[in-house]
């Protein structure tokens, strides 16, 4: 059995998801700031066989982890839903060139939001990715965090797919910026 499906949770989903990119040699790493991704990217950063990129939008991300596959890379977006709108146009390279892409995309406008701006692209986010030939993966708790992440990854770079991880809200956690009155 691999290493990146039979290990035990480790004390946070962000650090099961690093190994399982660490284990499938994902060289590239393209973000957004996100509050939900931030240990992920901290861990990235640090690691010497990895090289961060910091976006100025989300589909930037689609772009580079064009160039990495046809540079012999593997590359993975990490993005939050509300970035996704920003992704639509450039998602039809992937499906057109039919190149292997990643994305890891924390869930907003999901389970306890808060925030009413964040329930529209929360909600499309799965339909939009769909629309655009987008398979999708989603994960809830943490225990399934590794393995859904693995999976996603192996259909994208051994089975040539786009490819969608959700971690829902319920996993990141509510976001409650100072206790909210209605």
């Amino acid at each position: 059995m691999n290493a990146a499906t039979s290990a035990e949770p480790s004390v946070d989903w962000r650090d099961d998801i690093f190994d399982v990119l660490q284990a499938h040699d994902i060289r590239q790493v393209c973000h957004v700031p996100d509050a939900g991704h931030a240990r992920l990217i901290e861990h990235c950063q640090r690691s010497n066989a990895m090289r961060t990129i910091a976006l100025t939008t989300e589909e930037e991300g689609i772009a580079i982890a064009a160039g990495a596959w046809l540079g012999g890379q593997r590359a993975v977006l990490l993005m939050q839903s509300s970035g996704v709108g920003n992704t639509i146009n450039l998602l039809g390279l992937a499906k057109t060139l039919r190149f292997p892409f990643l994305t890891l995309i924390t869930m907003r406008g999901d389970w306890g939001e808060f925030n009413s701006w964040q329930y529209p692209m929360g909600q499309g986010t799965p339909k939009v990715l769909e629309a655009m030939g987008v398979l999708l993966y989603s994960v809830d708790n943490a225990a399934e965090v590794r393995a859904t992440v693995d999976a996603a990854t192996r259909a994208a770079f051994n089975g040539g797919q786009a490819v969608a991880v959700l971690l829902r809200q319920k996993l990141i956690g509510i976001k409650d910026f100072g206790n909210k009155k209605a």
